[in-house]
């Protein structure tokens, strides 16, 4: 059976830049395992399969396919897939996605820009990375659906992977997030693991990480960052997080950004993929 795919650059308002993501709009007569050997073929950090919504107060199921794993939740392939539908005509300009990890709310800006909102907890466990090699500012584990590690440097030519993956391989999480800043943030992340050597934008991420820095501020309120991330791939990328805290807890964290479209195909799909 032949199926409609769209290509998105996302994260980004112009082609060739951002994080690149194959999203199947009308993914219902796709077979289960074929899921994972398309996006495998795509070879993009993810590959999205919109399907009817289990509850019909919300507006689809998204299925997230790194090209190793099935992802429960993740930033760029809801805002990119989002963006695919109100390009399309599919949905509004604010609707609840059905993940692995439950309903995340989305919705566009009169300027395009596609924000998804989580008020989950992010995960902070007790556990610490052990790393060596190279100096760091601090380091933790977070999730806001993904685990990763994060670890902060002094600065941008600091930023880098070698020194670390290996330690991380039985950690808590070997998805390494390595950043430097404070309200600009610059970011690289690498996870080998989902068959995503270094990741150009990195929603999930995002959240987890505004989650953990808005629950240190001292004091209640809104904060924002700016996430550069990419710049190294040459694939640069621009995500917008905040987070309201009241009560001294984190309520709310909103990241999203811009999307281009950049191609539209029909694939083949075997009712029997091997």
């Amino acid at each position: 059976m032949r199926h409609r795919f769209v290509i998105a650059d996302v994260f980004t308002d112009r082609p060739f830049a951002g994080n690149q993501l194959a999203v199947f709009p009308r993914a219902e007569g796709i077979p289960e395992a074929a899921m994972q050997p398309i996006a495998r073929e795509f070879n993009f950090a993810e590959t999205t399969f919109v399907l009817p919504p289990r509850d019909a107060r919300h507006a689809a199921r998204v299925r997230i396919f790194t090209p190793r794993a099935e992802l429960p939740f993740a930033g760029h392939p809801t805002i990119g897939t989002a963006a695919v539908l109100i390009h399309q005509g599919l949905r509004q300009k604010s609707f609840v996605l059905e993940e692995g990890i439950g309903p995340v709310p989305v919705e566009a800006t009169p300027d395009g820009l596609v924000y998804l909102t989580s008020e989950k907890p992010v995960e902070v466990p007790e556990v610490k990375p052990v790393l060596r090699g190279i100096e760091f500012d601090e380091a933790w584990f977070a999730s806001a659906g993904v685990p990763f590690c994060f670890v902060r440097l002094k600065d941008k030519a600091a930023v880098d992977r070698a020194a670390w993956l290996p330690e991380l391989a039985n950690a808590w999480s070997s998805n390494l997030y390595v950043f430097c800043g404070g309200k600009d943030l610059y970011v690289r992340m690498f996870a080998p693991a989902f068959g995503i050597e270094e990741d150009p934008a990195t929603g999930s991420g995002a959240v987890a990480l505004a989650g953990v820095l808005a629950a240190r501020e001292p004091r209640d309120g809104s904060f924002s960052w700016t996430i550069d991330q990419g710049v190294a791939m040459g694939r640069p990328s621009r995500i917008e997080a905040t987070a309201e805290k009241h009560d001294g807890r984190v309520v709310r964290i909103r990241v999203g950004g811009a999307t281009r479209i950049v191609a539209e195909g029909e694939m083949d799909v075997p009712t029997s993929p091997p």
